[in-house]
């Protein structure tokens, strides 16, 4: 237990680490938030064309209004978490590289459907945007984390450890 706590904290001081790196910023973490925000235009103008996206932005050029994917926001501060206790979980490499690619795809598309409710419930009632964007996307993120991982560790075969 205590290896995988050290190698969990570990792995995430290392992770946030690198994705605070200005090169890393500019060269990963803004071209892919700008890429999710053409992503969640893409799947709102199949049922609505009153989207748009500049860069990290999603729009609605009638209305006007706009949410922004901030750090925090893109879902890579949740894969890192992830991704750690994958890295730190005693298994072999196979299943833990399932388990990023599976993980990394099940956090991204929550984050798709938290970024698009939020387009919308903030053109409806900006209350009812602010608790949803401050307090129950990021209880729902984190517990979409938490049972990633726990279904994950239920199908990964931990090899015998010596503690």
């Amino acid at each position: 237990m205590l290896r995988f706590f050290l190698i969990f904290l570990g792995s995430q001081l290392l992770l946030f680490g690198v994705e605070l790196m200005q090169p890393v910023q500019q060269h990963v973490v803004l071209p892919w938030t700008a890429f999710l925000a053409k992503l969640c235009v893409m799947l709102v103008t199949l049922f609505d064309a009153n989207a748009a996206a500049m860069g990290k932005v999603l729009w609605n050029p009638t209305t006007g209004f706009g949410v922004s994917i901030e750090p925090g926001c893109n879902g890579i501060e949740a894969c890192i978490v992830l991704f750690a206790a994958v890295v730190a979980f005693p298994t072999d490499w196979w299943h833990k590289v399932w388990g990023l690619l599976l993980g990394f795809l099940a956090v991204q598309g929550l984050n798709v459907v938290r970024v698009i409710s939020l387009f919308y419930l903030g053109q409806w009632n900006d209350t009812a945007f602010r608790v949803a964007h401050e307090y129950l996307w990021q209880g729902l993120i984190m517990l979409d984390v938490l049972i990633v991982w726990l279904l994950w560790v239920r199908r990964a075969s931990p090899r015998a450890v010596a503690a």
